[in-house]
């Protein structure tokens, strides 16, 4: 499914590091920003959850809640979140449910080799459960205060 701006965000539950869980219908009357990445404690992949920490306050100051996905088990989750000391939250789609929701489950190419992985994407959804923006193949470089921005502006 291709989730694009102004398309109603796919209902999700997923568990996150710390013994939580978050839910679309939990988040209502506040802006998320669920940024899709490929596994934990990877280097593109802890530098985006180490940008998006430093940045936590601002998301606070605007209401927005910050919610990292990957397809990793909870464990690892954990021991990511801990390691880096991350302030985001850090959600467990190991099913797969919500990747494949969010359009995000893709077939990728790394040294010739074919296979499916999470592909690197921000989705910026506002307080009635609609997606505003949308960030596909994202590079990790700035990204985080581009999201930040966006968030501002709703």
């Amino acid at each position: 499914m291709d989730i694009t701006e102004g398309s109603k965000a796919p209902a999700f539950d997923m568990f996150t590091a710390g013994g939580g869980r978050v839910t679309l219908d939990g988040l209502k009357g506040r802006t998320a920003v669920l940024y899709f990445y490929p596994k934990a404690d990877t280097p593109g992949c802890t530098t985006e959850g180490q940008d998006f920490s430093s940045l936590i306050k601002d998301f606070d100051v605007v209401e927005a809640v910050v919610i990292g996905v990957s397809r990793d088990p909870v464990k690892k989750l954990d021991r990511f979140k801990t390691k880096y000391d991350l302030k985001v939250i850090l959600a467990s789609d190991e099913p797969g449910d919500v990747t494949e929701a969010f359009g995000v489950w893709v077939e990728k190419k790394l040294y010739g080799r074919e296979y499916m992985g999470v592909e690197r994407a921000t989705f910026l959804i506002d307080g009635a459960g609609v997606v505003r923006r949308v960030w596909r193949k994202v590079s990790v470089k700035g990204h985080a205060a581009e999201v930040l921005a966006a968030a501002q502006s709703l």
